[in-house]
């Protein structure tokens, strides 16, 4: 005779914790720019296992499902640094944690392989490379991107995403218009009711109706069109000074923008670019390790380099959004040197730099600038670029710069100049 034995169930924390809460809990750990260790190394991320205990730890000393025994012993690992060691039952917790998280697919390991999937023996598990070093995958790069765009919209109360309006019109299934004159290439969606009302105007009432060509009517709709956008973020040394982290809240945004455009606004393209120094293109995927550095802010090389982008997209709408804190304060020579001058706006950079503003309009690209910076020069500066290139310049601060830059986006404020 079958029997079943029931005991009393006890819980697996390292089971039990959602890692989707988990992961966006650890946004901050993976998107920090620097600002916690501005005198270390600039451009590396220290992302490697102790790094990643420790922010485990800082978690999980509050989290509800995890025994409150455990949660003192996070709490003094937290606090004490290095030197506090963890128990067994602890390490295992977060140990078992991580290996979730990679076997899920939320994070990578730097190296192709780690002594934490290697078997020692039966039921036993190495302990993981200390020097392996982790980053975000796609997946919860999108993860990310889809938290903060819900987080940031819920506070924008209701509305559509729909896709960027133009100023055009043009036929389709949603009647948005007045109806017009069917002509050869618009889509067959007849307004049957003005079709016969022309045909009556034309020959009068009678039966059969006398239709001809000339009377088809065929609704319109708003032309939508698709947009190339590069984000251009500042990431000088200046984004993490003055008591203020600037760059992490640029990352986010970045983030969001992806999301929004890979599952709203499929076909667009969306294109970054870091500017320091000099410039660089960077793969959304890679933003998260991404710290400040070095120290100047080349602009023009930014610009530069977003128009070479976005010549190659043949897309109606093609846009730049830039978020700076600085004033430009270096240029690319023709030689390739790189002409600096920190102190106070110079002449010869501010002319090359709206040189290649100009260069932008041109190529009609509009230049969107959001500034998080309130200096009484650089506000002149920034509404110089925005009248050379029609675009659109935000003066605005950490706390809102997400909320302004999506809220343009999506709205489709930056249209094709007509």
């Amino acid at each position: 005779m079958k029997r079943i034995r029931y005991g009393q169930y006890v819980p697996d924390p390292a089971e039990e914790i959602d890692l989707g809460d988990l992961l966006e809990q650890l946004r901050d750990f993976f998107l920090e720019s620097g600002f916690y260790s501005r005198f270390g190394h600039p451009r590396t991320a220290d992302q490697g296992l102790e790094q990643l205990r420790r922010a485990l730890a800082r978690i999980l000393k509050e989290h509800p499902q995890v025994p409150q025994n455990l949660q003192r012993e996070f709490q003094q690992f937290d606090e004490n640094g290095p030197e506090q060691e963890l128990s067994p039952e602890a390490r295992e917790l977060i140990d078992r944690l991580i290996e979730r998280l990679l076997e899920e697919g939320y994070l990578r390991m730097e190296q192709s392989q780690s002594r934490a999937s290697q078997e020692v023996g039966e039921g036993e598990v190495g302990d993981p490379d200390p020097h392996v070093q982790f980053e975000l995958t796609d997946k919860s790069v999108d993860f990310l991107g889809y938290r903060t765009l819900r987080h940031l919209l819920g506070a924008l109360g209701r509305g559509s995403f729909g896709r960027h309006r133009t100023e055009q019109l043009s036929t389709g299934v949603e009647a948005e218009a007045a109806s017009k004159p069917f002509e050869f290439g618009d889509l067959l969606n007849l307004d049957i009711s003005s079709t016969l009302l022309q045909s009556v105007k034309r020959a009068g009432l009678r039966f059969p109706l006398d239709l001809d060509y000339g009377d088809l009517r065929v609704h319109q709709t708003e032309h939508h069109s698709s947009c190339a956008t590069v984000l251009m973020l500042d990431c000088s040394h200046s984004m993490i000074l003055y008591g203020e982290d600037r760059f992490t809240p640029a990352k986010q945004v970045a983030l969001a923008l992806a999301h929004l455009s890979r599952t709203q606004y499929p076909g667009d393209s969306l294109e970054l670019v870091l500017f320091h120094d000099s410039a660089e293109q960077v793969p959304l995927v890679k933003l998260a390790a991404v710290k400040v550095g070095p120290y100047h802010t080349n602009t023009r090389e930014g610009l530069r380099l977003a128009r070479n982008l976005l010549r190659n997209q043949r897309k109606e709408m093609r846009q730049i959004i830039m978020i700076t804190d600085g004033k430009p304060s270096a240029i690319t020579l023709p030689d390739g040197r790189i002409y600096k001058n920190p102190f106070g706006l110079d002449p010869m950079i501010l002319d090359e730099t709206f040189r290649e503003v100009s260069n932008c309009r041109r190529a009609g690209i509009l230049i969107n600038t959001f500034m998080v910076a309130s200096d009484y020069h650089l506000v002149e500066f920034v509404k110089r670029v925005s009248r050379i290139c029609r675009g659109k310049a935000y003066f605005t601060s950490t706390v809102n710069l997400a909320r302004y830059i999506l809220m343009d986006f999506m709205s489709g404020k930056s249209r094709t100049v007509h």
